[in-house]
């Protein structure tokens, strides 16, 4: 189906509350365990680019600002 069909369909089951019930029900996006979704940086929330090691949970990006406050030393 594409996105035109569904809201097709979600219009046509406004006004019938047990389908739109029942509907709600069985279409509802499970939690995620795992997988990438569930790793966000603290600081911006993005998901790509994610350094999860020993419990940082930043992006790549916001890592290189906190850097120096987290603890980090930068060697030339």
């Amino acid at each position: 189906m594409t996105n035109t069909h569904y809201t097709k369909m979600l219009t046509q089951i406004q006004g019938k509350p047990g389908k739109m019930a029942k509907y709600a029900k069985f279409n509802i996006p499970k939690k995620r365990k795992q997988g990438r979704i569930i790793n966000r940086c603290r600081r911006c929330g993005q998901t790509m680019a994610h350094t999860g090691k020993y419990g940082l949970h930043y992006c790549r990006q916001c890592l290189r600002e906190v850097a120096q406050k987290i603890g980090f030393k930068k060697y030339n």
